[in-house]
């Protein structure tokens, strides 16, 4: 692949644990420690969702989840609509990082690294689920940021990221560091329609214009506060967002920099914040919530690993604006106390009633979260 990098990979598991390790898995959640807007509020919709990830809904009610450590896609349930789940079903197990679920005529689709898998007609057999089906195997098997958030766009075609396979590193296949599509139906080569991509965990299109909406994480050991998480948006198939030679439209990289005109590339739509790990995001689409909200961006954030301070673990909202940028302000936060996070945001979807799910894969948990006007 000719790689070269200074990853520093060696370190990460120490420092996962000695800097920002959960301290809570799957125990009582301490809700009373969130902190929102006026009016709105947090509880448990799920429970015993061993790493809960991406989530997505099927055409009958049913939610689906990937996880990335348990290699399990589950089928939750709220079978008396009360909205708090009565049953948590594993349909899938014994996969490679099936972090990313997406749903389309009746069958649900599941990545698998190297893989994206199909299990048909899956609401009608959620009890004797079928064997996962390959729809194709022609993505890199790396496991370095290979794990995959995957959506349907307004195009129809299945849209599947892939990470840079180390921290810093260009590598001679372009398929690496960018977002592609591909038709289930057809799958052939993966279409590449973004490059310069690092490690994208969740996308959605603007329901304004269909427009291409993305986070990114920015790459490690350029100190705590360098280079920023990015909010991305893509206007047109193709653009260059950076990677490997500039991060956050204008740090230019030690390493891969010299040459290479931050100006060349799409700067970010807006900055989150070193290090804080930006993942699931969506369109608040739905009216739950005040007007305000509507049409603007929840994004979870899953926080950092590496940083001396950690930083994230929070949901941030960010408001579009006419010029393609957008504005940020703290949503939700109180996973983080201190230098220990009892809880990491994973993914974000709306339900029908325009309440939100929010995924915790560090407690095992699925929030809901819901809005009551005095």
């Amino acid at each position: 692949m000719g790689l070269t990098s200074r990853s520093f990979l060696a370190l990460a598991p120490l420092m996962l644990g000695g800097v920002c390790s959960p301290t809570l898995m799957g125990g009582d959640p301490r809700l009373n420690e969130i902190k929102l807007p006026e009016g709105f509020r947090i509880e448990v919709y799920a429970e015993n969702v061993p790493s809960a990830r991406a989530m997505c809904w099927g055409d009958k009610g049913t939610l689906f989840v990937g996880s990335r450590d348990e290699g399990a896609v589950y089928a939750v349930r709220d079978t008396n609509n009360d909205h708090k789940a009565d049953a948590v079903i594993t349909i899938a197990r014994d996969l490679k990082m099936p972090v990313g679920v997406a749903f389309r005529n009746g069958d649900l689709y599941v990545s698998a690294v190297s893989s994206i898998l199909r299990l048909r007609a899956i609401e009608d057999h959620l009890d004797a689920p079928p064997a996962p089906e390959v729809v194709t195997a022609g993505f890199p098997t790396e496991t370095h940021h290979g794990w995959k958030f995957i959506a349907f766009g307004p195009d129809g075609r299945l849209y599947v990221p892939v990470g840079a396979p180390c921290n810093i590193c260009l590598s001679e296949d372009s398929i690496f560091a960018s977002i592609t599509r591909i038709d289930v139906d057809n799958p052939g080569v993966p279409e590449i329609v973004a490059h310069g991509v690092r490690n994208t965990v969740g996308f959605d299109w603007d329901p304004r214009d269909s427009s291409l909406w993305f986070t990114d994480n920015g790459r490690d050991w350029l100190g705590d506060d360098s280079p920023d998480c990015e909010l991305n948006h893509a206007v047109r198939p193709g653009q260059h967002f950076g990677y490997p030679f500039c991060h956050a439209g204008e740090v230019s990289d030690p390493e891969f920099g010299k040459g290479h005109a931050c100006s060349d590339y799409a700067g970010p739509a807006a900055k989150l914040g070193a290090h804080v790990a930006p993942l699931g995001m969506r369109f608040l689409r739905n009216k739950g919530f005040p007007e305000a909200y509507h049409g603007a961006i929840l994004i979870a954030e899953h926080g950092s690993w590496n940083r001396s301070v950690p930083s994230g673990y929070r949901l941030v909202l960010a408001h579009p604006r006419p010029d393609g940028t957008a504005s940020t302000e703290v949503f939700a936060e109180g996973w983080l106390s201190g230098s220990k996070a009892w809880g990491r945001p994973a993914d974000v979807l709306e339900m029908a009633d325009g309440s939100v799910l929010v995924s915790d894969d560090a407690a095992d948990l699925i929030y809901r979260i819901t809005y009551h006007p005095r």
